[in-house]
């Protein structure tokens, strides 16, 4: 009988061996006592949650000098178990406490301690903690989060507890910045002791030695006070210590500081001091006049509409009602915006009839360079040189003025580049011939009920000087120095004149202490008053 062919052999049946079932029979075993353990245990899982053990062949740390801000961090580490347990526990706190459960909340709040108390000694020690340390506080905190849950504080109960309380912290907040806005005002309005001191003590020098005052009335009559020929600044403030850096600052930096001549207007209160400083300090040969806001009888509230407006009650009232009006900004507040001495920029032509172009110097700034270049740059036909300050979006013009008024926004481009007061070039034969104070006067009128801007001296350049302002380079003034921390080094070496506006002025305590040198450097600190109101 011939046999089949091998391919075609019907295959042989083959039993399972019976170690293979014996396996199987075990293994069903097995699970069936894991089921029943993990059951019975189910209730004592939930109370007794696990504490995370560090196998020390896995996680072999150095614990000499631990980082504990690493050690807090780590995910195997019983200090960041310990303090995810009380960020919990403080959330059941408040909880149990708005349930009336005082007592729970008072249980949680001494595991609170307890756990803060042991997260303080390990970062003191700089040493890991525990095992034996942890096990215990978190088992009791675990206890307690679960009595509880079991008191029926539910997530969605938490999460509106918690959400109330955020909102309540967020209030707390937004009040505690307006405060230090106001604060900040505040210290910024103010004149320290020893700025006053200085004030007193020159004011009484004035009014005690008549040779001061007959040195005052001889300088007046300088021809070098109306020579186009020579470098013609002007300042306007009654701060007699920042006048004298901006003026100090900038005869140093001068290559001839001969040929320099300052024209300084303050008010009648601190014209004497302001006298006695000037003609009693050496300032290399340059001219210094000192003028009086009060002699201008010319500038009177006939001529000039801000005038009117400063003598306007409703103005006062505007600028200080109840600070709990919120349509006033706090910086609005600041008495500077009643200062005539603010908006006499807008009077240079007229105050100095006989010259011909000048650089205005804000009383906060510190001169590094020698500025008698500004005085041949080309300004192109314009009236105005200043440095643009739209590299900032918020710059701009919408930024500053009313565009939803349209006597604003059929006039104006709202994306026009603002740009700086602080130190500016004024061609004043342009200005005579563009008539740019009678633009301001013009817009001033029209603003009575600042419904076109609020206050300050920029809103207004802005509007009178449109189209008449040509920009400089950027290193030509740099600003900022009073409220930004972040300016860069190579920007503030390259700089011309540095600009401190802002709140943070470098004769108070909180100006920014990495840029006070560069004001101080310039101030005359061997001064006899100086010194004396110091140690007063």
């Amino acid at each position: 009988m011939r046999r089949r062919a091998t391919d075609l052999r019907r295959p042989v049946r083959r039993r399972l061996s019976w170690w293979i079932l014996v396996l199987l029979f075990l293994f069903s075993i097995a699970g069936f006592g894991l089921f029943v353990v993990q059951h019975n245990h189910r209730y004592e899982d939930r109370i007794e949650q696990p504490v995370l053990e560090i196998n020390p062949r896995i996680d072999r740390v150095v614990h000499a000098n631990r980082n504990f801000t690493e050690e807090i961090l780590s995910a195997r580490s019983y200090a960041r178990q310990l303090a995810e347990q009380m960020t919990l526990a403080k959330a059941y706190v408040i909880i149990a406490k708005e349930h009336n459960n005082l007592h729970l909340a008072w249980e949680l709040s001494a595991k609170i301690r307890s756990c803060q108390l042991l997260l303080s000694k390990a970062a003191k020690r700089e040493e890991a903690i525990s095992l034996e340390e942890a096990e215990p506080i978190i088992k009791s905190l675990s206890t307690l989060i679960f009595k509880g849950q079991d008191a029926h504080y539910d997530v969605a109960t938490t999460m509106m507890t918690m959400k109330s309380h955020i909102q309540a912290l967020e209030e707390r907040a937004n009040a505690a910045t307006v405060q230090s806005a106001v604060f900040g005002e505040l210290a910024a309005e103010s004149i320290p002791k020893n700025l006053q001191c200085v004030d007193i003590k020159l004011t009484t020098n004035w009014l005690q030695n008549k040779s001061i005052e007959e040195l005052a009335n001889e300088s007046r009559n300088s021809p070098r006070l109306v020579d186009n020929n020579l470098y013609h600044f002007c300042i306007f403030s009654d701060n007699l210590l920042a006048v004298s850096v901006a003026v100090n600052s900038t005869i140093s930096n001068a290559e001839h500081p001969k040929q320099l001549v300052f024209h300084i207007v303050t008010n009648g209160v601190k014209y004497g001091a302001m006298q006695a400083w000037f003609l009693g300090n050496d300032f290399k040969g340059a001219a210094i006049e000192v003028q009086s806001i009060e002699d201008f009888t010319w500038l009177n509230a006939s001529y000039s509409p801000v005038v009117k407006q400063l003598l306007d009650v409703d103005q006062w009232k505007y600028l200080f009602k109840s600070s709990s009006d919120i349509g006033v900004e706090n910086k609005f507040r600041n008495p500077k915006y009643l200062s005539l001495l603010n908006h006499l920029r807008f009077y240079i032509p007229e105050i100095y009839p006989q010259l011909e172009k000048v650089v205005f110097l804000d009383d906060d700034v510190v001169v590094q360079k020698d500025l008698t270049p500004l005085f041949s740059l080309d300004l192109h036909g314009n009236v105005n040189g200043a440095v643009e300050t739209c590299l900032d979006a918020f710059h701009r013009y919408y930024r500053y003025l009313n565009f939803s008024n349209p006597l604003i926004s059929s006039k104006f481009d709202p994306q026009a580049c603002g740009w700086a007061f602080g130190m500016n070039v004024f061609d004043l034969v342009g200005w005579r011939k563009e008539n740019v104070t009678s633009k301001y006067h013009f817009w001033q009128e029209r603003n009575i009920d600042r419904s076109l801007w609020k206050l300050g001296t920029l809103p207004p350049g802005l509007l009178a000087f449109y189209g008449l302002t040509e920009p400089l380079d950027r290193r030509w003034h740099v600003l900022g120095l009073g409220y930004n921390l972040n300016i860069d080094n190579r920007l503030i070496e390259t700089a011309a004149v540095v600009h401190f506006n802002g709140n943070m002025k470098p004769w108070l305590k909180l100006s920014i202490g990495r840029y006070k040198p560069l004001w101080e450097q310039y101030l005359n600190q061997s001064h006899q008053y100086l010194q004396e109101c110091v140690t007063s």
